[in-house]
């Protein structure tokens, strides 16, 4: 027994390493498939968006069958699902295949992280957890230091359909390991799944999404894209109605009533709208506009990962020095500063090294707020409700990132002409206009009040000097 708490750890993890891995490799090769598929590499948008929509739809169903069909179970067919989509994916011989693939990938990865969490939580003692937890969060350190130069790398000297492949015998050998080594996690009675409500929702995000995709008119008339977005609107409007009267609403919207996980869900749509189209600008700006090969790209955007390492170390002593407010108002501002910077024309006078320092520090600063965000979503939370904050905060994030990488595509095309890339200016405009949008955090987290969750940052800010009456200061914090 005392192997398995240090190998089913490692198997889970090995497990999400293979999809973090894959998610960023992807973005490198962005030019090289459009290339190979025929398609602008704006449309590639509609590969990334695919999986993070994906993700967001199912993730609220993972812990439902978990407790009702097992999480071993559902492990192991999260990891078969998502070969499937690899090998979809890498077989694609059209834009919409590899559409339709990627978002079967996405249907896998989002039982994935979520039944992991509970399979550690409930099959590892309590002294054991940190260091079980630990060995689950190396995939998300590593992988997107990985993922990038093995991304260019695999495109340039192969293809990138082995960005998809190389994941079979990967996950062939994970599901084994679930199957030998990891213990069968006992069910539990569940609350009645919501269908009505995760129907709503679905098609809201589906047809929202959709219209954003379809505005820049490539694909069909704009007014049919607003139409689609008017949809989809209404029927998450049809959705916050439903909630208010469900007793086991798919997302409980009445969390929004904690102050913190109100700020935390508003301030991280703004700010993972940013953190979204990154992800997806980068590649084109390094490849298409600077002539960086794949593999050169790949190492550059590696700082960025590096740099999100290296804030992991002090990110607790940050917060509980300056406090969560101080630190999401001033970090907001440095992280909005970055992302413009780095749309700064002219790679020649930028230098390559310069450019990699802002990749670096904005990764230092980005990592600082995701962790600050995730983290004080869940200070006035009972622990009973956990769960189900968990599955809204992550719904909300992964779709905000989605209609990132979509905004982004809007934008190159407005900046650009006929459906081409823009120049150098128009990528500036874009990255300037993404900045624009991650400063309106600032708005949300401006409401916190100083001592907003110190009860997990143990951070004590100084009373101002209000009034001393009978020798006893009172003071306001």
């Amino acid at each position: 027994m005392e192997a398995s708490y240090r190998i089913v750890p490692l198997i889970i993890a090995c497990a999400l390493f293979m999809e973090m891995v894959d998610a960023t490799a992807l973005a490198t090769a962005l030019p090289s498939i459009a290339q190979d598929l025929g398609a602008s590499p704006l449309t590639l948008s509609l590969a990334i968006t695919a999986y993070v929509l994906s993700l967001a739809l199912f993730i609220p169903v993972s812990g439902w069958l978990a407790d009702r069909i097992g999480a071993k179970r559902v492990f192991m067919a999260a990891i078969l699902v998502f070969l499937a989509g690899s090998i979809a994916s890498g077989m694609a011989e059209s834009l919409w295949q590899l559409v339709a693939s990627r978002a079967l990938q996405g249907a896998g990865g989002a039982l994935m992280t979520p039944v992991a969490r509970l399979i550690l939580l409930r099959s590892v003692p309590r002294e054991r957890l940190v260091d079980a937890m630990a060995w689950m969060g190396i995939p998300a350190l590593v992988g997107p230091i990985m993922g990038p130069p093995l991304g260019g790398l695999l495109v340039d000297i192969a293809s990138w359909r082995w960005i998809f492949w190389i994941n079979v015998p990967v996950g062939l050998i994970g599901i084994f390991a679930v199957w030998r080594f990891v213990p069968e996690v006992p069910k539990r009675d569940r609350r009645p799944f919501d269908l009505r409500g995760f129907l709503a929702i679905g098609a809201g995000f589906l047809s929202l999404m959709a219209g954003l995709e379809l505005l820049d008119g490539q694909f069909a008339d704009a007014r049919l894209a607003l139409l689609l977005v008017a949809a989809g609107v209404l029927a998450l409007l049809w959705y916050l109605r439903h909630a208010k009267s469900s007793a086991n609403p798919v997302i409980d919207i009445g969390l929004l009533r904690y102050r913190t996980f109100r700020a935390s869900l508003l301030g991280g749509i703004f700010f993972r709208l940013g953190g979204g189209a990154l992800p997806f600008l980068m590649p084109l700006l390094l490849q298409e506009l600077y002539g960086y090969s794949a593999s050169s790209a790949g190492l550059l955007l590696c700082s960025a990962a590096v740099g999100a390492i290296m804030m992991k170390f002090i990110a607790g002593r940050v917060i509980s020095t300056f406090g969560f407010r101080r630190v999401l108002l001033f970090n907001s501002l440095a992280c909005a500063l970055f992302v413009g910077l780095l749309g700064l024309p002219d790679p020649e006078g930028l230098g390559l090294w310069l450019l990699a320092a802002l990749l670096l520090i904005g990764g230092f600063s980005r990592s600082l707020q995701f962790t600050s965000i995730n983290t004080i979503a869940y200070a006035e939370v009972e622990e009973a409700r956990m769960g189900d904050a968990t599955a809204f905060a992550s719904v909300v994030g992964q779709v905000a990132m989605a209609i990132g990488v979509a905004g982004a595509a809007l934008l190159l095309t407005v900046f650009g002409s006929n459906g081409a890339l823009p120049e150098a200016g128009g990528f500036s405009l874009a990255f300037a206009a993404i900045a624009a949008v991650m400063l309106l955090a600032v708005l949300a987290f401006w409401s916190l009040p100083p001592t907003a969750g110190s009860q997990i940052s143990r951070h004590r800010p100084r009373p101002t000097l209000d009034k001393i009456e009978g020798g006893r200061l009172e003071g306001r914090a």
